[in-house]
């Protein structure tokens, strides 16, 4: 009797999470295929790239650097080269198809996943949900929705190739691939470059001990080690060419005029990274709520919303799971990386802003983390991850909701 009843009640969160995520998906669609204004950064660098030129005529967003009279884009630049060929058959600002080009990179991510549960032998049902949580209670939902600017484009290509570097190792048992997949990951977001420690220590067998073989070992960690040598020197030679040093990105060159944000106050008086920023962002990782700001006399008309972010134990209460995750060699080079990679973003002077969930900034090592937590055998409090996921689907529906009937 009560696992029936826990079978009905599954299958309520179901309908109800499918309904939601059903909503979710028409939002989307509806902004890319009514409101995709067709003005990128990273449009307008693949059309200066189709005309032999690594400038920009214009800055179509911010954050773009001025270096000796000229406009560049400072964002690493595969997403560019992503889009030269529709760039080049549709013009620039022609192209308006970010956010649905960034839907289809979004559904093969999901497809990359969706093999990635079935070979850590993750069950049919857990594994749609995990499905669903990916797609609508996770910061993919929202780089996907905004994939028409630059930050959130770039990020919805480098989480497939992220993604895509695990299905590569454990999927296709192939570091070189896993490596390839990391290179082209960082010339989209430069943090990939601390992957390769957790990807070539879950290549290696549960049941052989780590330097077993060392040259084995060696030999693995070379060949996924030199894709992204490559791109490291791909991109040092493109900063190279654009602002003279192999190791300027142009952040030092960043030119917002008439900018009155927070980041760039942050920018200006403190810096990219400071222990200053530390507070805010751990603050905003893991312990702020949705937050809606009222006003008026009575303290009922809604004005606004704090997009700054939600903490992820908030909006993606299904990732604390991962406190049931296997303790092994692979779990502490995987909480490694992780570390790694939250730790610096934590001193950096922006979170992502401008979102409406979670900051997708974790999405840099959210990849890991949900290796780590489906791993092995599941326990007990596993029967929870349909209600957690489904709180997320909806909280998230709620927020999109809102923001679009009041246009906050």
């Amino acid at each position: 009797m009560t696992g029936l009843v826990e079978w009905r009640r599954d299958r309520v969160l179901a309908v109800l999470t499918a309904l939601s995520g059903a909503l979710l998906l028409a939002f989307l669609l509806g902004r890319g295929a009514l409101r995709d204004a067709g003005v990128n950064s990273h449009g307008a660098l693949a059309d200066a790239l189709l005309h032999g030129r690594l400038w920009v005529e214009h800055c179509p967003e911010i954050d773009c650097a001025l270096f000796e009279g000229r406009t560049y884009i400072i964002f690493p630049p595969l997403p560019a080269v992503l889009l030269t060929p529709f760039v080049a058959l549709f013009g620039f600002p022609g192209f308006k198809g970010f956010v649905l080009l960034g839907l289809s990179l979004s559904v093969l991510s999901l497809l990359a996943w969706s093999r990635i549960f079935r070979a850590l032998a993750v069950e049919r049902w857990p594994a749609l949900w995990l499905l669903a949580a990916l797609a609508f209670s996770s910061p993919l939902y929202q780089v996907t929705l905004r994939s028409d600017g630059v930050w959130f484009f770039s990020q919805t290509l480098a989480f497939l190739m992220m993604s895509l570097s695990l299905w590569a190792v454990i999927c296709r048992a192939s570091v070189p691939l896993a490596g390839l997949f990391v290179g082209l990951a960082f010339l989209c977001r430069q943090m990939a470059i601390f992957y390769p420690l957790f990807l070539l220590v879950l290549a290696l067998p549960r049941d052989r001990p780590l330097l077993a073989n060392p040259t084995s070992v060696a030999r693995a960690a070379l060949l996924a080690g030199l894709p992204v040598v490559a791109a490291v020197a791909v991109y040092c030679a493109y900063n190279a060419a654009r602002f003279g040093s192999p190791f300027e990105t142009g952040y030092a060159y960043i030119h917002n005029p008439g900018q009155d944000s927070f980041i760039w106050h942050r920018i200006t008086g403190t810096g990219l990274f400071s222990r200053d920023y530390l507070l805010f962002n751990m603050l905003y990782l893991f312990l702020q709520g949705t937050h809606f700001e009222f006003s008026g006399p009575r303290l009922m008309d809604l004005v606004g919303f704090d997009k700054a972010g939600t903490s992820i134990l908030v909006a993606s209460p299904w990732l604390l799971l991962a406190f049931y995750a296997r303790l092994d060699r692979v779990f502490w080079a995987g909480a490694a990386t992780i570390a790694v990679i939250a730790g610096i973003t934590l001193f950096y002077h922006s979170n992502g802003a401008e979102q409406i969930a979670t900051q997708r900034y974790v999405l840099d090592w959210m990849p890991i983390l949900i290796v780590l937590m489906v791993r092995g055998e599941r326990p007990p409090a596993f029967a929870a991850l349909p209600l957690l996921v489904t709180w997320g689907v909806v909280a998230n529906l709620a927020v999109v909701t809102l923001l679009s009937v009041y246009r906050l």
